[in-house]
Parts: structure tokens; sequence; C-alpha cells
């Protein structure tokens, strides 16, 4: 689905759903509104396993296609005349789009990453953090104060190993829908960080 703005666009965001969800999500669909009113190009898109599947989880083999797709989807928002892209998504989609940009850094300028499953709920110790030393891409972090997946303190040691700028918004008292949350600091600060990198 895609949000196009009024008058010349430069930016872009490809933006993607969670495990249990579509690119017609609630917080999706909020991110996208947010993004496009602040002059973003969006493109939402359901990932491969989800267009296989309307309900359940991803099997973890689909991983790789479900990155290919975030690769296309933004090769689609370049030839629509978006320069600058950035690549996120709530979830299991801001996951895959993570390990996509450790992969190839040239696929975004920045990152969007809501609710990042930092690790199972009550299972801490299986962390979803191994490419993060390979980031080179800045990211924006959104997450919930009540999350399961993992705390605002196990975030911000998380991203610690990032060698790119991070930027951490908590989103007081939000679960891991972010249901509710405000998420106009996101797009603000994708704004100031984009400008803030060089050419």
């Amino acid at each position: 689905m895609l949000h196009r703005p009024a008058g010349t666009v430069t930016h872009g965001l490809v933006f993607t759903h969670g495990a249990g969800g579509n690119c017609n999500s609630a917080v999706v669909k909020a991110v996208a509104d947010e993004f496009s009113a602040a002059g973003f190009m969006v493109l939402r898109i359901d990932l491969p396993f989800r267009q296989q599947r309307r309900f359940g989880p991803p099997f973890p083999a689909q991983g790789k296609a479900d990155r290919e797709a975030l690769r296309q989807a933004v090769a689609c928002l370049r030839d629509m005349g978006a320069a600058q892209i950035v690549l996120g998504g709530h979830s299991y989609g801001g996951r895959q789009a993570s390990m996509l940009a450790a992969e190839d850094p040239s696929i975004a300028r920045l990152l969007v990453l809501l609710s990042y499953p930092l690790h199972p709920p009550q299972k801490p110790q299986e962390l979803r953090t191994a490419h993060f030393p390979e980031l080179r891409v800045p990211a924006v972090f959104v997450h919930g104060t009540r999350d399961p997946f993992g705390t605002i303190a196990e975030v911000e040691e998380a991203i610690r190993l990032i060698p790119a700028k991070t930027l951490l918004l908590e989103a007081p008292g939000a679960a891991h829908d972010l249901k509710n949350a405000d998420l106009r600091a996101a797009s603000e600060a994708t704004r100031v960080l984009l400008l803030d990198q060089p050419a």
C-alpha cells in the first residue's frame, strides 16, 4: 500500500509488520500516516510469509525470502523517485529490516525499528542481537515500557553493540503493540538524523 504525499518527495519509507500481523495492522498504518504527513513516500508491505498464509507466524527458513521482499520494495521506492530510503518494521519486520541492513548497508540511509523483539517473552537469554555489531546504518528504536520482548534497560544495553548512531524513544505504558503510542517523535527524529548524515 503506497502513501504518496503532495509535492516533490525525496524521502521514502518501506515499513512492514510483525509476526502476527500484516500491512494493515494498526501500528503499521499509524506509522505510514505519521511519516506521510511528514513528507515521506511510504510503502507498507506484506512479507512473503504473510502472503502465503493469512494467519500464523513465519517459519525460521522464511527469513531470507522476507528480506528479499524488503530489498525489492526499496528498489520500487527508488524507482518512484525517493532518493533517501528509510527501512523499518514492527517487531519481526523490524528485525528482518535490521538483518538486511547488516548484510547490505547500502540498502537504506536509516532504520526505524518499532518494538524490536530483543528476546522471546520470559527468555532473556535468547537474544536476537547477533547481527547488531555489523550494523553500519543509523537506527531509531521505539519501545514500550511494558514490552515483554525486552525491557528498556535491556534494549539500551543491546543497542550499545551497534557501531552506528542509535536513538531509543520510550513509549510510556505501551506494550508490544504500541497501541496509542505517539509516533510523531519517531518521524521527527528520523528527519533530524537524515539531515545529520553526510550526503
